[in-house]
């Protein structure tokens, strides 16, 4: 017995090195699977929102918003929301001008479509309309505020 102790020790040993190889080989892909940017098809790429912006749309999109994407991405777009911190990678930030000029319409429409977690699909949790509502209401996070020129209020 005392020749299969060693033998057993030494199995041991082995096994436990070899879990231990195998998650730090686990977390080293994690991560980098985590970092890596998105990969839209080409095909969507070059897709262009079939909505106009207007009011009515864009207040559709707010309700959305508010229901399904605030809580991680914050009410504003920041990737701020309550819920963002415990996401790894964080929420973008939507507010980004330049970011967001880097990205078509059919990227974003792809990226709400598809998810990537943590980001959930919305592929059949919301329709095709109301994805396109959603970009649009995202592109408008980057846009500055409509402000007014005060020289255009002057009576004459």
């Amino acid at each position: 017995m005392s020749t299969n102790r060693p033998l057993t020790l030494k199995l041991r040993k082995f096994l436990l090195a070899a879990l231990l190889v195998l998650i730090c080989v686990l977390i080293v892909h994690w991560l980098n699977e985590q970092n890596k940017p998105w990969i839209v098809p080409e095909e969507y790429k070059s897709l262009k929102n079939p909505l106009l912006p207007s009011e009515s749309v864009l207040s559709s999109a707010r309700q959305i918003y508010a229901d399904e994407c605030a809580q991680c991405h914050g009410e504003h777009g920041k990737g701020d929301g309550p819920e963002a911190r415990t996401h790894s990678p964080l929420p973008a930030d939507l507010t980004d001008a330049k970011r967001m000029a880097t990205v078509t319409d059919g990227e974003i429409f792809y990226q709400i479509t598809q998810g990537r977690r943590p980001m959930p699909s919305f592929k059949r949790r919301l329709t095709q309309d109301q994805r396109w509502q959603l970009v649009l209401l995202v592109r408008s996070f980057s846009q500055p505020a409509a402000q007014t020129n005060p020289s255009d209020n002057k009576q004459p």
